[in-house]
């Protein structure tokens, strides 16, 4: 199947690669379905997109939050992974959203909102992290460049 977005012109979807939220994602319940992107052209890069294929112009930035923070572990309720079937750590995938403004300086990912995808099933949900460990905007510009300069880019 063929898909236009906003972000990447026509894509290719392959329907077994698919990610499904069934009650969809924090703000847009709406949206179900995605694609997990990654740039190919930039293979350094860590910043991955979760598009969606309800809503062809709605892509978000995501990265895994260990990349940011390597002692990223969250508490989150058993019960609030079920949707996502038999869940086994060799076949999870924990990503954030990044959120960035204008001043690309402010940008920030959400480590109180951790996407996991079950990758056997395909199965993903938003889940909210308990206490307040994690912040919701954590500021990741300077890492990333820090991360850049060190790769020799």
């Amino acid at each position: 199947m063929v898909m236009k977005t906003k972000l990447f012109g026509e894509i290719e979807v392959n329907e077994d690669k698919l990610i499904r939220f069934e009650t969809g994602i924090v703000g847009f319940p709406e949206l179900k379905d995605f694609l997990l992107i990654h740039d190919s052209e930039n293979d350094k890069s860590n910043i991955s997109w979760m598009q969606s294929v309800q809503e062809p112009a709605f892509a978000m930035p995501v990265i895994n939050p260990l990349f940011i923070v390597d002692t990223y572990n969250p508490e989150i309720e058993d019960e609030l992974l079920t949707p996502l079937g038999n869940l086994d750590q060799n076949d999870m995938l924990v990503l954030v959203t990044i959120t960035v403004p204008k001043d690309i300086k402010q940008m920030t990912i959400n480590l109180r909102a951790p996407i996991v995808i079950n990758g056997e099933n395909r199965r993903a949900c938003q889940v909210i992290a308990e206490g307040e460990k994690y912040a919701v905007k954590y500021p990741i510009y300077d890492i990333l460049m820090a991360a850049k300069e060190k790769a020799g880019e």
